[in-house]
């Protein structure tokens, strides 16, 4: 077990967090349990933080930073926190949803991360592997957030009809995730189209990419297979790219008739009148 005091802030993001959470709270004069009760955690919870043996919510950083008075240093930390705790060839990728101006993303096996739901994620990432799945869920909740900026990136994302008949977690939690889709309806930042069946062969049929583009920056195409990813600015590969994504939205169903067929979907398919 690592000791508070053999922490290294230098380490890691996690490592400085911890230090400084427990600098800070020692400094305004709290146990770790005093702390943990003002912030409606166990103080145990407090503890595995200060040590780095707990990865940091955005929602515990928030309450850190009201109860020590810190100026929202832990809220600006648990970004580079959660951010560090990716695997390393998806970190990328986190840097590149935090920096663009637009995301278009073809999606055609699962919901894609920025718009999945808690239980949804969890079981997405449980499967084979189930060690610190909490955790890794937070982590990944936690690129959402970039849809919480001042001024978000615009996201466009097409996905394959399948996605909505791919039962991951069981019937509630597509459910709930498909009402999820659903909210950002009114959104104009958020657009989401679906790709129907009959649609038949595609452009997309090689499979899900994104496409990531940037006030100056050039324009990055991503690709990803198991355990690894594969960014490139290319100019023939985005200028292909782009077509094909192109070529996806003009084949797929308006915003409006997918949100309906998102809504059927959900209804016959998960719906709670439906048998088991």
């Amino acid at each position: 077990m690592t000791h508070i005091n053999v922490l290294d802030p230098g380490a890691s993001p996690l490592d400085y967090y911890g230090f400084e959470l427990r600098r800070l709270r020692e400094a305004a004069g709290l146990t770790q349990k005093q702390l943990g009760d003002i912030l409606n955690y166990t103080g145990s919870l407090v503890g595995q933080v200060e040590t780095a043996r707990k990865v940091p919510t955005p929602e515990f950083s928030e309450r850190v930073d009201a109860a020590l008075g810190t100026g929202g240093l832990f809220s600006r930390l648990v970004v580079l926190v959660l951010r560090s705790q990716l695997p390393t060839w998806f970190r990328e990728v986190a840097e590149l949803e935090a920096r663009a101006t637009e995301i278009c993303v073809f999606q055609a096996g699962i919901v894609h991360g920025l718009l999945q739901t808690p239980a949804y994620a969890r079981a997405v990432l449980g499967v084979l592997d189930e060690t610190d799945l909490e955790d890794r869920t937070a982590v990944r909740l936690a690129r959402q957030r970039i849809f919480e900026k001042s001024e978000p990136p615009v996201f466009w994302i097409v996905l394959t009809e399948g996605v909505l008949h791919q039962e991951i977690g069981g019937r509630e939690v597509m459910r709930e995730q498909l009402a999820h889709l659903l909210s950002f309806e009114r959104n104009p930042r958020i657009n989401i189209q679906v790709l129907p069946f009959l649609v038949g062969a595609h452009a997309g049929t090689q499979g899900s990419f994104n496409v990531y583009r940037f006030g100056s920056d050039p324009t990055i195409v991503y690709t990803e297979g198991y355990g690894s990813g594969h960014p490139s600015a290319n100019p023939d590969t985005v200028k292909d790219c782009s077509l094909r994504y192109d070529h996806l939205r003009a084949a797929a169903l308006s915003l409006k008739d997918s949100a309906e067929l998102i809504r059927r979907v959900m209804e016959e398919r998960y719906g709670e009148h439906r048998l088991a």
